[in-house]
């Protein structure tokens, strides 16, 4: 794909076929995602019809492949192994399906992770039979970075061979001349006036034109099947023009006694080598902007130490595995130096770990038993056992890379603008180009400027020919194609790099317009790990019963306030780690308010005042006095219900994150307001918004009205950013222009947000509305250039200047000059790679808080 215009066709193409349900072409990256109907449409039938519009297609990846592993088969001779190979695998549990290639020796096999994986596969096949085959990893073949770097070999070679033709072509036109002893020979006439000189330059350029070249005819051919003209139709036809009236003067001094024609053959053999040169400096570049999801890929290890444990928890036997082959629940080693080698928790030893390359946290993490740690990041210090959570294409590793190819994929909307030029661009410029051509021919003819104006050894008709062709190949289409793209992508890749995961052009062009955040409390201002500091009970029930009612509640929850509960009451129990809470029957969580459940017979009902009062519940005055007491004191008072009594309260602390306070003032300064809502009582809101200096405070707010608030905003005429970590902040998230989750939030909050912070910090909120604005900084420094560039080149190149100053651009410069513009674009946009956080965040000394 060349520009905007190929895009346009393949999505067109697409969407035709029946089955399809949406298509994203991206420019940038050279895909397409597609979401279809396996069951009316094949993947292969999509393959052949991008195909058939003219462009190369390959598979990257189908749903289907989202637990699937290609096992190589060495021993196999007969169709019955193999079959009996298959037949022992879909015995398996968890096995879904499997493909075979005799072939190629290789088994495909779908598998549902939690219940196998790939060392089982291996297994069950090297003791299939007679036990002589052997099973390993199936190598993978091509893939998009070979892809890539084929096609930078090939506009190299491609660009090498062109100049081995042009350079001569370029000595005997412009360098012999002045040389009177070369210029004679050059000079001499083999038939009638047809030269040497001549007929080397057509011999030299006939395989540039039709041999080198011959990608921008099948290129401009396939376009114009389809109904559209992109970038290869005008170097098609600026080249084309130059060289056959090249032909047509060489065979008619031929066969002439007097004509004295020009060729332009080095016109269309150097235009070639110039764009094909620009094309090879353009893929390199590009190359470059998805550099962030290679060097994510690669953070992956190759091999890991898989233990095998006894009963007890001692270790049996070490053995080095491929990294790919680890499953669910598998004990592994990881030693001082190492980098984990999947998503877990561990289960022994201590050690701090460096997850900068995830998270973008620069101290290193201190890890000890129970803690989780994420595949990819590196263990410094001590060794440690770690259980596997998440593999495979689970890994967060791998859900980052999705998420941020997805991203690349994603058009930003100002890329419409683009869209809509590139629609009517090569047929304008056709237009343009041949309107210039005409009126300089008809201005020659009729004498409408001086003969004296002429360059010698042309006549009119050959000046208005370059001028034709100077315009045809000087716009250049691709330059605005790839202004969004290109600097979407560096920027995604760089939020990445930064512990910010951007999901798309539309994440990043509402953020650079934000001018209002609204702020979650708990687990956004706050560090989201509150502690039960006071407990009072009003009833004569005994502490340890309370705890236990409370706790089997509030177990079911994953609110920060339900799991601070929950290890309160742990601290009471005797049987330490081996915790088995009563059952709790009928269990509903009441969004905002609180939970409510049947524990031992008997109706639970755990939450604030607006709760007990719902359900007609009587709040004594000890209980009023006590939460008065807590929230002026900025903490949480939870209220405890039992058989329809209050039984208790309970008052929580969460504590203010360090930096919270210098992050809201630093937005200050960016012309931010901030706003801050919550389900929490107002006396608590107001304390913690008069710490961190938020002046505007919404509390007590079910998550309807969180989501109201925004579009109450959104009417008022600000661009709302929504930064919260809850379920009951997921409406807010999806309702605000931008949602923000905290990376250490819940599921739900990081499914529904543009943007996920990968750390805990809101200095990472500033950092992502500052990167979004520097990428649109670039987005239109590009959009500038590549229209300056076109409105300011096609009038030159129509000779706009040669009545006052004689300035022609011949057409060999104007095709440089459209090659430079492409690279110039994405160099624009590379320069985003050395992005680098406002200074005011480095005067932030944000610490980690641990709560004991």
């Amino acid at each position: 794909m060349t520009c905007t215009s190929c895009t346009s066709t393949i999505e067109s193409a697409l969407q035709a076929i029946r089955g399809v349900q949406m298509v994203q072409v991206a420019l940038a990256t050279e895909e397409a995602e597609i979401h279809y109907d396996p069951k009316i449409v094949s993947y292969n039938q999509l393959v052949k019809t991008i195909e058939d519009t003219g462009y190369e297609a390959m598979l990257i990846s189908s749903g289907e492949d989202i637990s699937k592993i290609d096992l190589k088969i060495d021993g196999v001779r007969t169709d019955h192994s193999m079959r009996a190979i298959k037949e022992s695998l879909q015995a398996l549990p968890g096995v879904q399906d499997v493909n075979m290639s005799l072939k190629h020796n290789k088994i495909s096999v779908s598998y549902k992770p939690e219940m196998t994986g790939p060392r089982t596969f291996i297994n069950e096949i090297e003791s299939t039979g007679s036990r002589s085959f052997k099973a390993s990893i199936y190598p993978k073949v091509g893939g998009r970075e070979t892809h890539r770097k084929e096609e930078i070999k090939q506009y190299y070679r491609s660009f090498l061979w062109s100049l081995v033709f042009t350079v001569p072509i370029f000595l005997t036109s412009m360098v012999f001349l002045y040389i009177p002893g070369i210029k004679h020979a050059f000079d001499t006439e083999i038939v009638n006036m047809m030269s040497v000189g001549m007929l080397l330059r057509w011999v030299l350029s006939t395989p540039v034109q039709f041999i080198i070249g011959r990608r921008f005819y099948s290129g401009s051919y396939k376009a114009l099947r389809h109904g559209s003209a992109n970038m290869d139709v005008l170097i098609a036809l600026g080249t084309n023009g130059a060289y056959f009236y090249s032909v047509y003067s060489v065979l008619r001094a031929a066969t002439s006694k007097d004509f004295k024609g020009t060729d332009f053959f080095e016109t269309s053999a150097m235009l070639i080598s110039f764009i094909l040169l620009g094309k090879y400096l353009e893929v390199l570049a590009k190359g470059k902007t998805s550099e962030a999801i290679a060097k994510l890929m690669d953070l992956a290890p190759g091999t890991a130490t898989l233990l095998t444990l006894d009963d007890e928890g001692n270790v049996m036997s070490e053995e080095e595995i491929d990294s790919q082959l680890i499953q669910k629940n598998d004990v592994i080693k990881v030693i001082p130096g190492a980098k984990v080698a999947s998503d877990g928790f561990v289960i022994w030893g201590q050690s701090h770990v460096n997850e900068s390359m995830i998270t973008g946290e620069a101290r290193p993490v201190a890890k000890r038993k129970g803690d989780t740690v994420i595949g990819g990041t590196l263990n410094v210090n001590g060794v440690l056992r770690i259980k596997a959570t998440w593999v495979g294409s689970e890994s967060a590793l791998s859900q980052i890379v999705r998420l941020v190819e997805s991203a690349q994929l994603a058009k930003a909307p100002v890329q419409k603008f683009a869209d809509r030029i590139s629609k009517y661009f090569v047929p304008l410029v056709i237009i343009f180009s041949f309107s210039t051509w005409l009126a300089w021919f008809l201005a020659g003819k009729f004498h409408w400027y001086p003969d004296s104006w002429i360059p010698f050894s042309m006549d009119d008709f050959e000046l208005a020919l370059q001028f034709g062709i100077s315009v045809m190949v000087i716009a250049c289409p691709c330059a605005l194609g790839l202004a969004t793209p290109t600097a979407v992508m560096v920027g995604t890749g760089v939020g990445a790099t930064q512990g910010v995961l951007i999901k798309g052009g539309q994440a990043l062009e509402s953020a650079h317009k934000v001018n209002c955040i609204v702020f979650d409390k708990t687990g956004t201002l706050t560090v989201g790990k509150p502690v039960v500091i006071d407990k009072r009970l009003l009833t004569s029930i005994a502490v340890q019963d309370f705890n236990e009612l409370i706790a089997a509640t509030e177990v079911n929850s994953e609110h920060p306030l339900a799991k601070a509960i929950v290890e309160h009451a742990k601290k009471f129990r005797e049987d330490g780690e081996n915790l088995a809470w009563p059952e709790a029957q009928d269990f509903i969580s009441i969004t905002g308010h609180g939970v409510k459940a049947i524990v031992r017979n008997k109706e639970i009902i755990i939450g604030n005042k607006s709760l007990m009062l719902d359900h007609n519940i009587a709040i004594p005055l000890d209980a009023e006095d006590i939460l008065a007491e807590a929230e002026g004191k900025a903490q949480t008072g939870i209220l405890v219900s039992i058989d329809r009594e209050v039984a208790g309260v309970l008052a929580i602390s969460d504590p203010l994150k360090p930096g919270a306070k210098e992050a809201i003032s630093v937005l200050g300064t960016m012309k931010i307001r901030s706003i801050m809502v919550t389900g929490d009582n107002f006396r608590t809101a107001n304390s913690i918004a008069n710490e961190v200096g938020i002046k505007t405070v919404v509390a007590e707010a079910k998550p309807e009205q969180k989501a109201e608030k925004v579009k109450d905003l959104q009417a008022s005429g600000y661009t709302v950013a929504m930064v919260g970590d809850g379920i009951n902040d997921s409406p807010a998230l999806v309702a605000a222009d931008v949602g923000m989750a905290i990376g250490a939030g819940t599921d739900i909050a990081i499914e529904a947000a543009d943007i996920v912070l990968m750390k805990s910090n809101l200095e990472d909120v500033i950092t992502a509305i500052d990167l979004s604005r520097r990428t649109f900084f670039h987005i239109r420094l590009n959009y500038f250039w590549a229209l300056g560039y076109n409105v300011i080149g096609i009038p030159i190149a129509a000779g706009i200047l040669f009545p006052s100053t004689r300035f022609r651009l011949p057409p060999w410069i104007a095709g440089a000059a459209m090659a430079a513009s492409s690279v110039s674009v994405v160099c624009c946009s590379l320069l985003l790679k050395y992005y680098r956080r406002p200074k005011k965040l480095d005067k932030l000394e944000m610490h980690g808080i641990k709560i004991e």
